[in-house]
């Protein structure tokens, strides 16, 4: 059953296309507190452009995730959250204000796709769970397209980035949680490529970073596949 309403409302809210200074604040606050209960090692910092509109596609492992993806980049990430999120007024106004916008899960939510599309227009950094749900350490499995349309809408690159470890946070605490980001190079669409081709050389590559046990459906590269 779809939970996408009949009537849509976000169009009558205010949605933030920069960083806030409460974002600079939380952000602050958050990193300096992870700082005691994880070890975080960036890796590949150079691949992610410094400005301009880019898909940054990610594994997803735990609800954590969004906190490492963050603190490991100097540029905000604008984020997709699930609709429920946003029905505690306090709460939703605020995730509005650390760049996050509600989706519809169910189907197709062309509100979600268009206020995504508005970000890269903006030149910012659109964070994406290209698997649409939490792996919980099962490995990949299949990605949706999404990701990669809105690249070639945009004419813009995607970043593959893993995330290793996070599914550790708090195991052995008081000892800090080990998590590793790593960012690859950037994927440019090719001409008249489609959203499935694009995004499959995205989600190899990702695969091929993370351990074996965590590459699902995207352990063995097809043979002849570039």
């Amino acid at each position: 059953m779809s939970e996408t309403p009949f009537l849509d409302t976000r169009d009558k809210l205010h949605f933030s296309f920069h960083t806030t200074p409460f974002r600079r604040i939380v952000v602050f606050v958050v990193g300096t507190f992870f700082k005691l209960i994880m070890k975080l090692d960036v890796q590949g910092t150079d691949n992610l452009p410094s400005d301009g509109a880019v898909v940054l596609a990610a594994n997803h492992v735990t609800n954590f995730d969004v906190i490492p993806m963050q603190l490991s980049i100097p540029r905000p990430i604008f984020f997709m959250g699930k609709a429920s999120l946003f029905k505690i007024p306090i709460f939703e106004a605020a995730i509005r204000d650390l760049g996050a916008f509600p989706v519809y899960r169910g189907e197709k939510d062309e509100w979600a796709l268009r206020h995504a599309a508005r970000i890269l227009d903006h030149g910012q950094t659109l964070g994406m769970f290209p698997e649409g749900t939490r792996s919980k350490g099962k490995g990949l499995s299949v990605a949706k397209t999404g990701s990669a349309r809105l690249a070639l809408n945009a004419n813009c690159p995607i970043v593959p980035m893993a995330i290793i470890g996070t599914d550790g946070f708090l195991k052995r605490f008081p000892q800090r949680t080990h998590v590793i980001v790593k960012l690859l190079p950037p994927i440019l669409p090719k001409p008249g490529e489609t959203p499935l081709a694009l995004m499959d050389r995205v989600m190899f590559a990702l695969a091929k970073e993370l351990p074996q046990d965590k590459r699902g459906v995207y352990a063995d590269i097809p043979k002849g596949f570039e």
